[in-house]
C-alpha cells in the first residue's frame, strides 16, 4: 500500500509486520471502530486519525472523556512526550517524526471548558426526550401530546421552563385534551415533571435555550485549509451517561438530516467519533437501535463517517458493527470465559491473515500496537495486520487552563455562543395569557358590582377563594388557552428536524 495525501498514515511494523497501514479518505466515511481495553492505546489512536483527517481538510468533532485528547490543540515536545520511544517507534515505521498542533475549537456544555453548547427542546424532539428521561410508553405518549398542543398554539418550546409550564397546562386541561389525543393522566405529568428535575439537576437546564448550535460552525476549516477538529469537554458530562448518549445522538442525527446528500466523495465533510459507546446502546429499546442503524447506513451518503470507539466490539450491536469498515483493535483481556468468548468474537470480525492468529494477537499486542483492518482501494475489508501505532504530531494529555483560555479566546465562534438569549417562547406566552385572562375577569366582575349584580358565592364555600376575581393564575391560563385551543387555527412550530431520525424512510 503506498502513502500519500488521499491516505492518512496509521503505523507499521518493520520486517515481521508487513505493510505500512493506513486509511483511505474516499473509503472514510464507510465508518469505523477503534477498540482496546482501558490502557491499551485508544485515546492515541483517536488523537493521529482526528489530526490526520483535519490535516487532511476534513472537520472532526470528538468528545474528550478524560481531558487527554485537548493535547491536540498543542504541538508535541520533547518536554510533553516520551521523546525516545517515539523517535524508536517512528524509526522502526519509517515516520520522519515532527510535532504539531491541530486547530481546536472547545465546546462545553457549561460553558467552562469552552464554548457553551446547547439546543432546544423543540430541536430534541419528545423521542429522545423520553429516552434521556427513561419514561414509560404512558408518560411518552404524554409527552408527545404536549408538543403536539405546542404545535398547535404556536408555542416555541425553548427550554426546561418552557415544557415544565407547558406541562402544567396539559394537566390542568387533561380531561379535554384525553378527548382529542388519547388519555392523559395527572400521575404522568407528574412523573415527567420529577424527571425534568432530575434532568435539570445533571445540566439540563444548560443543554436546552438559545443561541442553538449551528452545525456549519462544526464544519469550520481553516485559512490554510485544514479541518477544524471539535472537542467536547466531556470529563463532567460524562457523569450524567444518559445525557451524554442522547445529547451525541441527537447531534448525529441532526447531521444526517440536515446535511445535502453528495454520494462517494474524495473525502468525508465531516468525520465523528463517538467515544464510550456502549452509553448509546445500553438498555436501549430495540426501535431506537434499529433507527441508530438506519443512521450509520445512510449517513455514509451525506459523507459524514462515524467512528465508535469502546473497550470491546461486542458493545455495538452486530448489525452496526458489520457496517464498520475500517477497524483498530488494540488489545483485549482474556481472563474469564465470557472474556475468552468476546476475543473470540473479535477476531471472526478480521479477514484472516496465514503469518498470524488473529485471536492470539489480540490477546498479545502491547501498548501503542493493535491489529488494524482498512478498506482497500476497491472497498473490500484489508487483511489483518499487527501494526504499530505510529507516535502523535500534538502533544500528548491535558494542556493547561492557561493554554485552554487563550485557544478558546481566539477561537473563529467567540462571542457567538456566550450569552445565553431567553426570547418569548412557551413559557412567557403562556404567562401573558394568564395575566390578561385575570385582568379581563376582574375587569367583568367591577363591571357586575357597579351594575348593582354583586357575586354571591355558592353555599358552603369561602367566596373569596371561589370567585372570579380570587381566581388563581394557573385557573385563569388554562380558562384562556382552553378557549384559544377551539378556534385558533393550528400552526407547527418549526422543530429542528430530528424526528426524521425516528420517521419510517
Amino acid at each position: 500500500m503506498k502513502h500519500a495525501g488521499d491516505t492518512i498514515f496509521v503505523g507499521g511494523g518493520g520486517p515481521d509486520r508487513g505493510e505500512p497501514q493506513g486509511l483511505w479518505l474516499d473509503h472514510a466515511n464507510r465508518h469505523g471502530l477503534i477498540a482496546g481495553a482501558t490502557g491499551t492505546g485508544k485515546t492515541v489512536t483517536l488523537q493521529i486519525l482526528a489530526q490526520g483527517f483535519a490535516d487532511a481538510g476534513v472537520p472532526v468533532f470528538l468528545s474528550d472523556v478524560k481531558g487527554d485528547l485537548a493535547g491536540l490543540a498543542m504541538p508535541g515536545s520533547d518536554a510533553h512526550d516520551l521523546h525516545p520511544a517515539f523517535l524508536e517507534r517512528a524509526a522502526r515505521i519509517g515516520l520522519v517524526l515532527s510535532y504539531a498542533a491541530a486547530p481546536v475549537t472547545f465546546w462545553d456544555l457549561w460553558g467552562e471548558a469552552g464554548h457553551p453548547l446547547r439546543t432546544t427542546i423543540s430541536e430534541m424532539g419528545p423521542l429522545l426526550l423520553a429516552r434521556l428521561m427513561e419514561l414509560t410508553d404512558a408518560q411518552e405518549g404524554v409527552l408527545d401530546i404536549a408538543f403536539r398542543v405546542a404545535d398547535a398554539e404556536g408555542l416555541a418550546l425553548l427550554d426546561l421552563k418552557d415544557l415544565q409550564s407547558l406541562l402544567v397546562w396539559v394537566g390542568e386541561n387533561r380531561k379535554d385534551l384525553s378527548l382529542r389525543y388519547g388519555n392523559v393522566s395527572t400521575a404522568s405529568v407528574g412523573a415527567i415533571q420529577r424527571r425534568l428535575l432530575q434532568l435539570e439537576r445533571q445540566g439540563g437546564d444548560r443543554l436546552f435555550g438559545e443561541p442553538a448550535l449551528e452545525l456549519s460552525d462544526l464544519m469550520r476549516t481553516t485559512s490554510d485549509g485544514r479541518g477544524q477538529v471539535n472537542i467536547l469537554a466531556a470529563d463532567r458530562l460524562i457523569n450524567a451517561p444518559r445525557l451524554y448518549a442522547t445529547f451525541l445522538l441527537w447531534l448525529l442525527s441532526e447531521l444526517f438530516e440536515q446535511l445535502p446528500e453528495v454520494g462517494d466523495p474524495e473525502k468525508p465533510k465531516l468525520v465523528f467519533f463517538f467515544d464510550e459507546a456502549h452509553l448509546l446502546f445500553d438498555d436501549a429499546p430495540r426501535p431506537l437501535i434499529d433507527k441508530v442503524e438506519q443512521v450509520a447506513r445512510l449517513i455514509r451518503s451525506k459523507g459524514v463517517g462515524v467512528y465508535f470507539v469502546t473497550q470491546n466490539p461486542e458493545d455495538v450491536p452486530e448489525d452496526i458493527l458489520s457496517q464498520l469498515g475500517n477497524r483498530v483493535q488494540h488489545a483485549l483481556r482474556a481472563f474469564t470465559a465470557k472474556d475468552r468468548r468476546a476475543l473470540s468474537q473479535a477476531a471472526q470480525n478480521y479477514r484472516e491473515n496465514p503469518r498470524f492468529d488473529i485471536a492470539e494477537a489480540i490477546r498479545e499486542v502491547g501498548t501503542g500496537e493493535a491489529v488494524t483492518s482498512f478498506l482497500d482501494r476497491k472497498g473490500v475489508p484489508g487483511m489483518a495486520e499487527r501494526t504499530l501505532i505510529r507516535p502523535p504530531a500534538s502533544r500528548l494529555g491535558p494542556i493547561s487552563v492557561a493554554e485552554r483560555a487563550a485557544i478558546i479566546a481566539a477561537s473563529p465562534v467567540t462571542g457567538r455562543y456566550d450569552t445565553t438569549v431567553d426570547r418569548e417562547s412557551a413559557y412567557e406566552i403562556l404567562a401573558k395569557r394568564a395575566a390578561e385572562s385575570a385582568t379581563s375577569e376582574e375587569a367583568s366582575e367591577q363591571r357586575r358590582y357597579k351594575s348593582g349584580r354583586r357575586y354571591t358565592a355558592p353555599s358552603g364555600g369561602d367566596a373569596s377563594r371561589r370567585s372570579s376575581r380570587g381566581d388563581t393564575v394557573g385557573d385563569a391560563f388554562t380558562k384562556s388557552l382552553a378557549r384559544s385551543l377551539g378556534t385558533q387555527v393550528g400552526r407547527t412550530v418549526l422543530r429542528g428536524v430530528l424526528g426524521g431520525l425516528f420517521r419510517g424512510r
